[in-house]
């Protein structure tokens, strides 16, 4: 079984990741609810015990999943491209006012 991560302190401004597809739903994590659907699907592929009539519907659902957080990770690194990343902050001009 792979072994989890060590936790660690959420750094000021960041927002824990959430842990359950519930807690994705009400935090309105579209991505997060999709890559922990992926891997709650991704367990029931990997059960033997898994039927071979839910087995193919099942990876079929799998597959959609991976492109689509393929799109939404690809789109929002294209975003953040076309902001131009971190600008810096200008010095204050009070007569600007």
């Amino acid at each position: 079984m792979a072994r989890k991560p060590p936790l660690r302190a959420v750094k000021e401004g960041e927002k824990a990741e959430p842990q359950t597809i519930v807690e994705a739903i009400e935090a309105g994590n579209y991505l997060a609810e999709l890559k922990l659907t992926h891997l709650r699907i991704g367990r029931a592929v990997s059960n033997p015990e898994t039927s071979p009539r839910d087995l193919a519907a099942l990876t079929r659902r799998q597959t959609e999943i991976s492109k689509e957080i393929q799109a939404l990770v690809a789109a929002r690194a294209a975003e953040e491209a076309a902001e131009g990343g971190t600008v810096d902050d200008e010095a204050w001009d009070a007569e600007a006012l």
